[in-house]
């Protein structure tokens, strides 16, 4: 199969994985309550079309923040929405929260937020390099 036919493959996998896992993540399945692991329905605006888009992500919470993560950065295209729009909201326990995304992606070069709280900093930093090997890393903090 080449690659432009497992690329169609893939992002219609996940189109239809989301279409049955988004409305009931958005409702509270899933998510991050007694452990710092679950999941989220992130919600971005597209960069070329302007329409809300809402894909249900694995994420941790830490001090109050929320690390989502892919190993397809190229082919995510909520980072590239992220990076164009960082003002954004997700769905954590049934409930939309707004927040601010700090999107670490391979070719942006990366400066440690001041924003964020030196703990979630060292951890940004910690994570900084895997940008290079096609990793993308969000931090959405609360506004």
């Amino acid at each position: 199969m080449a690659a432009p036919d497992r690329q169609k493959l893939e992002r219609e996998f996940f189109r239809m994985l989301n279409r049955v896992v988004e409305p009931a993540v958005r409702h509270g399945v899933g998510s991050p309550r007694f452990v710092p692991g679950g999941l989220i329905v992130l919600e971005s605006t597209g960069f070329k079309s302007g329409q809300k888009r809402r894909t249900p992500l694995v994420a941790t919470r830490f001090m109050g923040h929320v690390f989502v993560s892919t190993g397809r950065a190229d082919r995510s295209l909520w980072v590239k929405n992220l990076q164009k729009q960082p003002r954004t909201r997700y769905w954590l326990g049934g409930k939309p929260r707004p927040a601010r995304a700090f999107v670490m992606a391979p070719g942006k070069r990366y400066r440690s937020p001041r924003s964020l709280p030196p703990a979630v900093r060292k951890i940004t930093d910690f994570l900084a390099p895997y940008t290079r090997a096609g990793w993308a890393f969000v931090v959405l903090s609360p506004v």
